[in-house]
C-alpha cells in the first residue's frame, strides 16, 4: 500500500560500538568512538563544493504504474537532508562573492578595461541664518564660561587682598598628601586611612573625603574629628583653612583600648593603647584636618585590634572560656585574677578621664602595637618556596624538615603558634606574676631586718620572663658568707636557681617563694655562723639542717649547732626555726661542773668535766647588731673566762 506523501524518517546509530576483533578466546574488542574533533573532520570531509546549492536534487520514487499513468508530468523535488548542506551553500556563495570582488579590484586597478569616475552630487541647500544662529550659541556658551571662570578669579583675588591670612587651597591640598594618600574619584577628592597597604584585613574601608571650604555649602567645615582638638589653644582657627576633610561618623571622637588586670574588683595594672602622642607634631606646619585625620585614624586602629582580639576570644578554646560582651573581652590569667580589654569610644571629651594613669605599663602597650603590626606583616610577606617550584606558605623549618629528618615532635612544635589574644595573656600573666615577686621580696626585705635581702633586677627582659638575682648577706660579715640565688619569673610558674646548682621550680602562689626564701635565711644563719665560728678557733662538734626534737615546724625544719671553745670547757648550741619570723635560741654549758659533788656511786673528781646543763641565754639582750655580731661576742666572752 502506498502513500500519495512520503515520510522522512531519521535513522540514528546504535550505541553500541563496532566490534573491530574477535580473539580466539570469544573476546570481543570494540572501536573506540570518535571524538567530537574526529566526527567534525570526518563530517566535514563529506562536504562537496563542486555542487551548488541551485541544483536541488531529485528523488526518484518507485509508484504503481497506474499513477505514472495519471501524473507523468509531476517530478517531485526534495532537498537532501544532510546537515551540512547549508554550511557548503554558505562557503560557496562567500567564495563566490570574494572572487567577484577580485575582479572588480583587478580591473579598477589597471585601468586598462575601465575607468571609475566619481558621480556628481547635487549640493544641499544650505540657510546662512542657521549657520549664524549655531555660531552664536557657540559663542555664547564659550563666553559663558570664561566669564565664569573670571568671576571666581577676581573672587579669590578680593578674598585673598582683605583675608591674608587664608591659605591657598592647592598648597594645603599638597601637604596633605605628602602624609595622606589621596585619589580623584570622578569630581571628588577620597582618601584613604586605613592600613591596607600595610597588610590589614580589615573590613572597614577608612575613607575620608576632601572638599575646598567654599563649596561647603553650610559653610561650615566638617565635623570635629575628636572635641580634644578644640580644647588645645594652640591650634590655628579652623576658618583659615582653605580644604575640609569628612570623616565617617564612626571614626569621629576619641578612642582608646583599656587593658585592666583585676583582682578582687581592684586594679593591679592598666594599659591604655592608642596611636595619639607618637611620631612628630606636625599639626602647627599643616592645620586643623591633620588632628583631625590622626584622631580618626586612632579610632580606626582601636577598632580593628579590637576586633581581631575578640575573634581570637571566640575561637581559643581555654579552660575557663573567655567572654567578649559589647565591647569589653575578660579572660582569665590566675585564679580569681581577670584581664579586662575594653574599646573606649566616645564622641565628647571628659575632662575627668583625661588625666594620666599612675599605673600606666608601657610594655604592655607597647607589646599591642608591636603585635598588631606583626599581624599586618604576616598577611603581606610570605617566605619563599625554595625551590621555586615548591608550594607556597611553609616556613623555612618546614621546609627543611625533610632534610634535617625532624620528627614527629619538631613537625608538631613547628606547626604551633600563639595568636595574638594569647600572647597579650602571657605577657599579662607575667606582668602580674613580677609585680607579686616584687611584692614578696619587698615585704621580707622590709620585715626581715637581718639578714639583708638584696634584689637585683635585670633590665634586659624579654616579655614574658624576668629574671631577678637575690643576695643574701649580714652587714659587716659579708665577706665571710653571702647566698646568692637566681629567680626565673616566667608566666605562671617561677624557678630558683641556687648557689649550689641545685633547681627548684615553685608555681604562681606567692606563699611558696616566701618559704624559700625564709629557708635560705636559715640556712644563711647558720652557714655564717659556722664560719665565724672557725675563725674563732672554735670546733663544731656536731651540725644538723633537719633537728628531728622539739614541736613540728609549721615551716621548714629547725638546724642547730654545737660548738666548743678551744680549750673544751665551753659549750654553745644555736637552734634556729623558720617560723612566720626566724627564731633563735642559743644555750651555753661550761666545765668543770661547779654542781658536782662526789658520791657512794659516782666517787671519781674527773666525771665533773661531763659538762653541765644548757642554760638559754637571753638572746635579744646581747649586744651586737646582728646574730652573727652577737655570737661572735659571746664567742669571744665565753673564751676569755
Amino acid at each position: 500500500m502506498s502513500y500519495p506523501l512520503s515520510v522522512n524518517i531519521s535513522v540514528e546509530a546504535p550505541i553500541e560500538n563496532q566490534i573491530q576483533e574477535i580473539q580466539y578466546d570469544g573476546t570481543e574488542i570494540y572501536q573506540p568512538p570518535l571524538t567530537l574533533s574526529e566526527n567534525l573532520s570526518k563530517c566535514a570531509a563529506r562536504i562537496d563544493f563542486a555542487k551548488s546549492s541551485s541544483e536541488p536534487e531529485v528523488v526518484v520514487k518507485k509508484e504503481d504504474p497506474e499513477k505514472k499513468e495519471e501524473d507523468p508530468k509531476d517530478p517531485q523535488f526534495q532537498s537532501s537532508l544532510w546537515p551540512w548542506d547549508s554550511v557548503r551553500n554558505k562557503l560557496r556563495d562567500a567564495f563566490t562573492e570574494v572572487c567577484v570582488l577580485s575582479d572588480v579590484l583587478a580591473i579598477a586597478k589597471e585601468k586598462r578595461y575601465m575607468v571609475l569616475d566619481p558621480v556628481p552630487q547635487e549640493p544641499q541647500e544650505t540657510k546662512p541664518i542657521v549657520q549664524v544662529y549655531a555660531r552664536k550659541k557657540a559663542l555664547g556658551n564659550a563666553a559663558n564660561i570664561l566669564l565664569g571662570g573670571a568671576d571666581r578669579l577676581r573672587n579669590t583675588h578680593s578674598e585673598q587682598r582683605n583675608n591674608r591670612n587664608t591659605s591657598d587651597f592647592h598648597i594645603e591640598l599638597l601637604r596633605l598628601r605628602q602624609n595622606w594618600r589621596l585619589k580623584k574619584v570622578s569630581n571628588s577628592i577620597i582618601g584613604d586611612l586605613s592600613y591596607r597597604t600595610a597588610g590589614s584585613k580589615f573590613m572597614h574601608s577608612g575613607m575620608f573625603e576632601v572638599t575646598k571650604a567654599e563649596d561647603d555649602p553650610s559653610g561650615a567645615s566638617s565635623p570635629p574629628g575628636s572635641p580634644a582638638a578644640s580644647a588645645a589653644g594652640a591650634l590655628p582657627n579652623p576658618k583659615n583653612s582653605a580644604l575640609r576633610v569628612n570623616v565617617p561618623s564612626e571614626l569621629q571622637g576619641v578612642a582608646y583600648i583599656k587593658v585592666i588586670t583585676q583582682k578582687d574588683q581592684e586594679d593591679l595594672c592598666t594599659a591604655t593603647v592608642n596611636l595619639l602622642g607618637h611620631g612628630p607634631n606636625i599639626t602647627q606646619q599643616t592645620g586643623i584636618w591633620q588632628k583631625t585625620l590622626e584622631f580618626a585614624q586612632n579610632v580606626l586602629f582601636c577598632k580593628e585590634l579590637f576586633n581581631q582580639l575578640a575573634k581570637e576570644a571566640v575561637q581559643i578554646q581555654a579552660p575557663i572560656p573567655h567572654v567578649v560582651v559589647g565591647n569589653q573581652i575578660r579572660a582569665t590569667l590566675l585564679p580569681g585574677i581577670q584581664l579586662i580589654i575594653s574599646l573606649c569610644h566616645s564622641t565628647s571629651f571628659d575632662s575627668t578621664n583625661s588625666g594620666p594613669i599612675n599605673d600606666h605599663d608601657h610594655v604592655l602597650e607597647h607589646s599591642l602595637h608591636q603585635l598588631l603590626r606583626e599581624v599586618h606583616y604576616k598577611n603581606t610577606h610570605h617566605p619563599f618556596p625554595h625551590p621555586a617550584s615548591g608550594p607556597l606558605g611553609p616556613s623555612k623549618k618546614r621546609i627543611l624538615a625533610g632534610p634535617t629528618a625532624a620528627d614527629r615532635y619538631e613537625l608538631l612544635e613547628m606547626t604551633k603558634s600563639q595568636t595574638l589574644l594569647e600572647q597579650i595573656i602571657a605577657q599579662a600573666q607575667h606582668i602580674f606574676m613580677r609585680k607579686r615577686t616584687q611584692y614578696v621580696l619587698d615585704t621580707l626585705a622590709r620585715d626581715v631586718k637581718d639578714p639583708q635581702i638584696i634584689s637585683h633586677w635585670n633590665a634586659m627582659n624579654s616579655p614574658t620572663m624576668s629574671c631577678v638575682k637575690i643576695k643574701i648577706i649580714t652587714h659587716g660579715y659579708d665577706t665571710v658568707y653571702r647566698t646568692s640565688l637566681l629567680i626565673h619569673v616566667k608566666e605562671r610558674s617561677l624557678k630558683c636557681i641556687c648557689r649550689d646548682g641545685r633547681v627548684m621550680h615553685m608555681s604562681y602562689e606567692p606563699q611558696e617563694l616566701r618559704d624559700l626564701i625564709l629557708c635560705q635565711i636559715n640556712r644563711h644563719q647558720m652557714t655564717g655562723l659556722l664560719n665565724v665560728a672557725r675563725c674563732m678557733a672554735w670546733q663544731t662538734l656536731s651540725n644538723s639542717n633537719h633537728l628531728g626534737i622539739g614541736s613540728v615546724e609549721p615551716l621548714g625544719n629547725a638546724s642547730s649547732c654545737l660548738l666548743a671553745s678551744p680549750n673544751g670547757d665551753r659549750l654553745i648550741a644555736v637552734q634556729i626555726r623558720c617560723d612566720p619570723q626566724i627564731d633563735v635560741k642559743v644555750y651555753i654549758a661550761q666545765t668543770p661542773r661547779k654542781d658536782f659533788f662526789p658520791g657512794p656511786l659516782v666517787q671519781g673528781k674527773y666525771w665533773e668535766h661531763l659538762g653541765g646543763h644548757f642554760k638559754e641565754v637571753r638572746f635579744d639582750k646581747l649586744e651586737g647588731k646582728n646574730f652573727l655580731n652577737k655570737m661572735e661576742y659571746l664567742m669571744a666572752s665565753m673564751s676569755s673566762s
